[in-house]
């Protein structure tokens, strides 16, 4: 989980990335960054999965769920307590 939380935030200027493994290998991925704003829900997505590349691809990750926001957008969020 280290790992990813660096490369993303290594990708993708500015975010703050939290990673969560679930016990079948999932990966949980909340990803803020000021990067998202302006651009569809899809597009936030396929960010984080340019970043991920080879990572998807080679199968180092199993499966990947990712939840993006603007900071904003997560201010919200996580006043409700969504992730």
């Amino acid at each position: 989980p280290e790992e990813i939380k660096q490369l993303i935030e290594a990708g993708i200027s500015g975010s703050e990335v939290f990673v969560k493994v679930d016990d079948s290998g999932h990966y949980w991925l909340t990803v803020v960054s000021e990067d998202f704003a302006g651009k569809t829900p899809l597009n936030k997505e396929r960010m984080v999965h340019a970043v991920l590349g080879d990572a998807v691809t080679s199968g180092a990750i199993h499966a990947v769920h990712i939840k993006p926001y603007t900071p904003e957008e997560w201010a919200t969020a996580s006043k409700l307590q969504v992730s």
